[in-house]
């Protein structure tokens, strides 16, 4: 069964800000990693146990996908999945998973 992705608020403005420091270099790269991101996003909707569980929390419902040196963390629900937040994956996940 296909569940539904949902990009939060949040998930969006994280992208946006890589988006945003990728294309200090080069706006086309940029491009190229927005729309990597979101073809990652729209597979999950068929694929979503393919993620491996989030490390630091180990909840079976909260997965992440690796894409280049960012992590897409998101939500597994019932019919939907929801994308919490994108970070790189040396920053501490503890302060983007609290809002």
């Amino acid at each position: 069964m296909a569940r539904r992705v949902r990009w939060t608020p949040g998930a969006l403005k994280d992208l946006d800000e890589i988006a945003a420091y990728i294309a200090r270099d080069s706006r086309f790269y940029a491009a190229i990693y927005v729309r990597r991101m979101f073809a990652a996003s729209r597979s999950l909707s068929t694929l979503p146990m393919r993620a491996r569980i989030v490390p630091e929390v180990g909840e079976v419902n909260l997965r992440e996908l690796l894409i280049g040196n960012y992590r897409l963390i998101f939500r597994l629900f019932e019919l939907e999945i929801q994308i919490i937040t994108v970070i790189n994956q040396t920053r501490d996940l503890s302060i983007h998973l609290s809002r």
